[in-house]
């Protein structure tokens, strides 16, 4: 698996280490390959993404782009990239009374879940992704 890690925030929640050892977990779990682009950023980049892409002005905690998004998986191995609003998922973690490398985690592994296809729209859809999404962190040797 490649990952990249780009950081645009001074205190990053888990090392890049650590993120990628998160990364090829669930990959492996997955029986999946890829590469992958994680973007740690501030609470105005993501609300700006936000707007630009889904139309809301507001900050959100992750948000997935997949790189060959509805054309099914990309030849060249590219999964997409996975953008992380770390202030917002500190503040989530605070409201969860979970800590922030917990919370990054599963924001990490969600946003993963999507480029990998999984959704939340329907409830079934939610039911399996939300499962995974958990089980796999519960896997994840801290």
């Amino acid at each position: 698996m490649e990952c990249n890690i780009y950081s645009h925030i001074s205190r990053p929640v888990l090392s890049q280490a650590k993120i990628k050892k998160l990364l090829s977990l669930v990959l492996a779990r997955e029986r999946r390959e890829g590469a992958v682009s994680v973007h740690l950023v501030g609470d105005r980049r993501m609300r700006r993404l936000q707007a630009a892409h889904r139309g809301q002005d507001k900050t959100t905690d992750v948000l997935s782009f997949a790189a060959a998004e509805g054309e099914g998986p990309d030849p060249g191995g590219e999964l997409g990239d996975i953008f992380l609003s770390v202030p917002q998922i500190r503040r989530q973690a605070r409201e969860w009374r979970v800590s922030a490398e917990e919370e990054f985690a599963r924001m990490l592994i969600h946003g993963l879940l999507h480029l990998l296809g999984y959704d939340h729209i329907h409830k079934k859809e939610a039911a399996v992704m939300f499962a995974r999404q958990e089980k796999y962190l519960a896997a994840w040797p801290r």
